[in-house]
């Protein structure tokens, strides 16, 4: 477990949550990683791996080629990597690499490229599933005279506000979430502005995308969205390493100019993904592929729900190809019948 070496001394949420989640014996660097304590959506069906391998196929074709790379960022332990290897047409050649913080996993595909950060010039898709939200943030807090203060935080949980905020990240708080009154919070989301833009910049030519929980400037929070989860259960945020730290991202404030914003329930549509029901003729037609289908439209209501995994947000950014080169955006291609 992550134990600050100053002790119990208070620190900036950014601080804690870095050390804990990635510091020495942090909790993601755990054998069991990300899976053993919450499920998303590539853990929920191998629908969305085959989607991202639709939406990878998209890119190379706009890319006018047959060897394309992909790039997992946040890899966890290369559960999307191997649903996209496994689900590529055949004759698309496709170089992955896994960008993640913990050690190589034992059995993972020879093919897989494992490092510590984006490979830099390389054309594709870079996809990053629930990356930004633990790209650790500052917390805001507005006093009661209404100034807006740095929340922070001991090992334990326990909090104070600390000096004002300033700088570029008040300027980032005027323009992308302003404060709205005394005791109102809000996540100070330029690292992880800062952090996709660096991604980005990684690809020569190709798209780039993140899906997270999220929310926009008209809709924020405004307590703030900060919380941790432990064992498939939502609990307080501790920065002890004991859980993970997690808060919903800005993403209209990452977008880069020629960005598309949507909900995961219309990407994972245009990709070909439906909860809806096979026809009941098929029951009686062939009972089997009728069980098949069945199962398979339940998991795709369960990635595609209102309420839940549907809402998360997909930000998907073109690289040196025009919003034309996938046919219209950078998302509505995948409705294409060829993909």
């Amino acid at each position: 477990m992550a134990t600050p070496q100053d002790g119990l001394r208070a620190e900036g949420w950014r601080a804690a949550a870095e050390r804990a989640l990635y510091g020495p014996g942090g909790f993601y660097l755990r054998p069991e990683g990300p899976a053993g304590h919450f499920r998303t959506s590539v853990h929920a069906s191998p629908l969305f791996a085959a989607a991202v391998a639709r939406l990878l196929t998209a890119t190379a074709r706009a890319l006018g080629t047959d060897e394309v790379a992909f790039v997992d960022v946040g890899a966890g332990r290369g559960e999307l990597l191997t649903g996209v290897l496994a689900a590529v047409p055949a004759g698309l050649t496709v170089r992955p690499y896994a960008v993640e913080r913990a050690a190589r996993p034992a059995g993972l595909d020879p093919r897989v490229e494992w490092c510590a950060r984006p490979p830099a010039g390389v054309g594709g898709l870079l996809f990053a599933n629930e990356w930004l939200d633990n790209v650790p943030v500052d917390v805001a807090e507005t006093d009661p005279d209404g100034v807006v203060r740095y929340v922070l935080v001991r090992p334990d949980g326990s909090e104070e506000l600390g000096a004002p905020v300033g700088g570029a990240d008040a300027r980032w708080l005027a323009r992308w979430w302003p404060p709205a009154g005394p005791g109102t919070r809000a996540e100070i989301g330029r690292p992880r502005d800062e952090a996709w833009a660096a991604a980005v910049a990684t690809l020569e030519r190709g798209l780039a995308v993140a899906v997270d929980y999220a929310h926009v400037r008209d809709a924020r929070p405004p307590f703030g969205t900060l919380t941790g989860f432990r064992e498939g259960r939502e609990t307080a945020p501790v920065p002890d390493g004991s859980c993970d730290l997690t808060a919903h991202v800005a993403l209209d404030a990452c977008a880069l100019p020629g960005a598309e914003l949507t909900d995961q329930r219309t990407a994972l549509g245009r990709l070909g993904v439906s909860g809806a029901r096979p026809p009941l003729s098929l029951a009686a037609a062939e009972p089997a592929a009728y069980v098949r289908a069945l199962a398979a439209a339940g998991e795709a209501a369960e990635l595609t729900a209102r309420g839940g995994l549907g809402d998360f947000g997909w930000l998907a950014q073109p690289v040196g190809i025009t919003p034309g080169g996938l046919g219209g955006g950078a998302l509505p291609t995948l409705a294409d019948p060829g993909v």
